[in-house]
């Protein structure tokens, strides 16, 4: 079913943040009649399917978290468990407490759909988000204080790249359909543009920052990406792709490695320290359909790509020529939706990414919900589903703080909080 459209010119006139005034129902208690599917398990072409609606904890054994985890801790210091087991532990845990996490604060503050986020790195309730129409939010939603508002242009001033200035956390730097790559502050003021197309045929779609070396890399909507330092000077301005460059990224510990997605079917890894034209990438990994993403995990091991249609993919850093993990998952693309966008966990082996339910996906049942999968980064299995009947809408991205422990999810025009229930935390 496709989305409904909500008209561009409908204006919601202030931010509206409230808490959550009801414990939500389960997704199994909201459809009984959805079917319950098994998950299979990876075979020897490394697929793997995601369709499994209701995936409990039940269904994964798991003992109470508290056990594990003092068993673990108590084998690790006696030198008889490895880390491994120890983390393995940990993320059980934390997969055990996604059945109390539930939405406790909502904002819709733009008047065009939300289509970028960025937590704040120092900050765990603090966050930026970016709209259609070049609007930015800073939020913090643990204080009753006024969110800072930047009013943007309007139409043709899509915030499609935010990030925090790791140097600064009172500035962040953007990328748009305006035509820029800038540097800004929360006062509204421009502190430095990086590019600048000065054409409305060219815009800037996507940006990464490292703040070890000092760089700035942004693509373009023609298949260019440009690497800068970050006192603005231009290192090369290269045509790495065919066609539209949907996403760049740096690897989080070897920041001379670059991944680069784009509308061609093609992801490319670069070394940036060999860079000399197309033609230099150190692997281009092939797909069947364009590709809206690819991050790497935080501690820079794997790769994740998310295509504009039904599949997730996990490479291995170490062995990129290697056969991927395939997940089957529906999320494919429509012209009024933010690009659906997976990413990891901070802290565990878990890709996080909102489901867009496609009747010709094999695996759907009748009244699939649009839920948030929760994905094993190493099986592919899936491991829990959070879903809010009061907010049923497409959610094209979703990130965790960098503490881990709250969820951040932007739903056309909403922007949604997770978090544990008051009474679980304790």
């Amino acid at each position: 079913m496709a989305p409904r459209k909500r008209p561009e010119t409908q204006k919601t006139p202030e931010v509206v943040v409230r808490p959550k005034t009801r414990r939500s129902r389960s997704p199994r208690e909201l459809e009984p009649e959805a079917k319950k599917l098994c998950v299979k398990g990876p075979g020897s072409s490394r697929r793997f399917d995601s369709g499994c609606l209701w995936a409990g904890l039940a269904s994964l054994q798991v003992p109470p978290s508290y056990t594990s985890i003092v068993r673990a801790l108590h084998h690790h210091k006696l030198g008889k468990a490895a880390w491994p087991s120890l983390q393995q532990g940990l993320q059980q845990s934390f997969v055990h407490s996604l059945t109390s996490y539930r939405i406790f604060q909502k904002a819709a503050p733009f008047d065009r759909r939300a289509t970028s986020l960025a937590w704040h790195p120092t900050h765990p309730s603090t966050l930026a988000v970016g709209s259609k129409g070049g609007d930015i939010m800073l939020w913090n939603f643990g204080i009753k204080d006024k969110p800072t508002f930047i009013k943007g242009i309007g139409a043709g001033g899509s915030v499609t790249g935010l990030k925090f200035n790791p140097l600064d956390t009172n500035q962040f730097f953007t990328s748009s359909m305006e035509g820029t790559t800038r540097l800004q502050d929360f006062k509204g003021n421009t502190l430095r543009v990086f590019t600048s197309s000065d054409t409305c045929n060219i815009w800037f779609c996507s940006l990464d920052v490292s703040a070890r070396s000092r760089m700035v890399v942004t693509g373009d909507n023609v298949g260019h990406v440009i690497l800068l330092n970050m006192d603005g000077r231009e290192l090369w301005n290269l045509r790495m792709h065919k066609k539209k460059v949907t996403h760049v990224a740096l690897n989080p510990c070897c920041d001379w490695l670059l991944a680069t997605a784009s509308v061609d079917q093609t992801v490319k890894i670069w070394d940036l320290r060999q860079v000399k034209g197309k033609s230099s990438c150190l692997h281009s990994l092939l797909h069947s359909h364009p590709v809206n993403a690819a991050c790497f995990s935080p501690d820079g091991a794997q790769l994740l790509t998310t295509d504009q249609k039904s599949e997730l993919r996990v490479y291995s850093a170490s062995q990129w020529d290697c056969p991927p993990s395939l997940i089957p998952h529906p999320h494919r693309h429509f012209q009024h939706l933010t690009p659906i966008k997976a990413t990891w966990h901070p802290r565990y082996n878990l890709i996080v990414v909102g489901r867009y339910p496609d009747p010709n996906f094999k695996s759907c049942t009748p009244h699939e919900l649009r839920t948030i999968d929760v994905f094993d980064g190493s099986s592919g299995k899936m491991m829990y589903q959070l879903y809010d009947p009061e907010s049923s809408g497409i959610i094209s991205l979703n990130e965790f703080n960098p503490m881990g422990d709250t969820l951040a999810s932007l739903m056309g025009y909403h922007i949604l909080i997770w978090s544990q229930e008051a009474g679980m935390r304790k």
